[in-house]
């Protein structure tokens, strides 16, 4: 067998892996080994990593809005809009459950990451949830995990604004693209909890009385408005998504600090440390990415791909189906950030020759990405949930199946419906946005 320099960078990348080293020292490893075995000058790896990073202003949003999700965890917003949600849905059967997923949709409009969502408001769910006998370690564990996946979904998103960076669709489109499909999955997943909690006669929350409806309203209204600002101000054109991010962790360090009082000097510089630690992650992993996708670029993979595609004619429908299945295999065992950065560039190609839209085409890799974070041997947010709150992954994986049905249906409904991601953004003048 002949060694190609892409050979000897797929071998280091998953023996990297294999040895556990971070993904993105894997990736910048594998991305130097490349050029050593090209031949050419190690000084492109600085060059293209310092491009990559610095001409992207888009990516000042990821950091900003890591910062905005971690204030929120800290400064008891997740209590606040816990109480909130209680009044609205406590009531029906399985409330607590209930109340989690719609704790979930408030929280997604504010943090865009499942990760955050997963350990402020579904920590907080599950603490109320095990003091009662009729909830199950498991099956509070499977709602926080399945419900923490509208976090990416709902805008703002993480997730979005890094394949805008790999793909040029525009950052506001795609936000809007995910709106109604995360109000689907709210739709199935509180109609899960409902058969479910039916089924085995799950408690209805206690009433909580009126005279304190309007104190409870009033504190889970002000989170309320972070999103309507968000939203407000990229669709007004008052600011881009980027801005918008700043403008999110302002408004969580004031509600936090100024309004609730709820963060201390110590709990503060907390955040700022978890923050740069997590936004460091990402950076690393990025990094790593932009030298890959060069190697990639200048061994032609991308148009290879798109070649083997045309050569297979496939239809878009089926393309699409080939990829939720690659995705969905992938997701298992590597990364988002590694599915987003290294493996989408390599399909953009085939998508734009295909003509699918890029708004629609990364609504469904960011919903195949969520899958993948729970369900194992990966399952980022099952390790997130079981480091926390010590529940044991089987268990959640037995509680949880019906979540993961539900969420392959909702997939292969956006992949042959594409006007379930596309009406709203069009809608809103965004128009064709291939």
């Amino acid at each position: 067998m002949t060694i190609t320099p892409l050979t000897t960078l797929a071998a280091v990348l998953v023996l990297g892996m294999l040895l556990r080293m971070p993904i993105g020292f894997s990736m910048l490893m594998s991305g130097v080994a490349y050029l050593i075995t090209k031949g050419q000058d190690l000084g492109l790896v600085a060059e293209q990593v310092s491009n990559g990073l610095y001409n992207s202003y888009v990516l000042l949003a990821v950091p900003l809005f890591v910062f905005a999700a971690n204030l929120m965890n800290a400064g008891t917003v997740s209590e606040r809009i816990f109480d909130f949600c209680r009044i609205l849905v406590g009531r029906m059967r399985g409330g607590l459950a209930q109340v989690d997923i719609l704790v979930s949709v408030i929280f997604s409009g504010m943090s865009g990451s499942a990760i955050a969502d997963a350990a402020g408001p579904g920590l907080v769910t599950i603490r109320q949830m095990l003091k009662k006998p009729e909830y199950t370690r498991g099956f509070a564990g499977a709602v926080v995990v399945a419900s923490a996946t509208l976090g990416p979904i709902i805008p703002p998103s993480i997730p979005m604004v890094i394949y805008a960076l790999v793909s040029g669709a525009s950052v506001g489109a795609l936000f809007l693209g995910g709106v109604v499909p995360g109000l689907l999955m709210t739709v199935l997943m509180m109609s899960v909890v409902h058969i479910i909690a039916t089924k085995r006669d799950m408690p209805r929350e206690a009433p909580i009385p009126l005279h304190e409806w309007p104190s409870i309203l009033f504190r889970g209204a002000l989170p309320l408005s972070m999103p309507i600002v968000l939203l407000g101000g990229i669709y007004s054109g008052a600011f881009t998504p980027t801005e918008a991010a700043a403008v999110a962790a302002l408004h969580a360090l004031i509600l936090s600090t100024v309004v609730y009082r709820a963060l201390t000097w110590r709990s503060f510089w907390g955040v700022v440390m978890e923050s740069t630690r997590a936004s460091a992650v990402i950076t690393i992993i990025l990094a790593g990415s932009f030298i890959l996708n060069y190697a990639f670029t200048a061994e032609q993979v991308p148009q290879q791909m798109a070649t083997w595609v045309d050569s297979m004619q496939l239809s878009r429908i089926q393309f699409l189906l080939m990829v939720n299945a690659l995705f969905l295999v992938l997701g298992c065992f590597l990364d988002v950030s590694v599915l987003l950065l290294v493996f989408v560039p390599m399909l953009l190609p085939a998508v734009n020759a295909l003509g699918i839209d890029l708004v629609h085409f990364g609504v469904l890799v960011v919903l195949n990405m969520m899958i993948g974070l729970i369900h194992p041997p990966f399952g980022m947010l099952l390790f997130v949930t079981k480091a926390l709150t010590g529940i044991p992954i089987g268990e959640m994986m037995r509680e949880g199946w019906l979540f993961l049905v539900m969420l392959l249906g909702l997939l292969l409904a956006l992949t042959f419906f594409p006007q379930l991601v596309l009406w709203l953004p069009q809608t809103m003048g965004y128009g064709a946005t291939t």
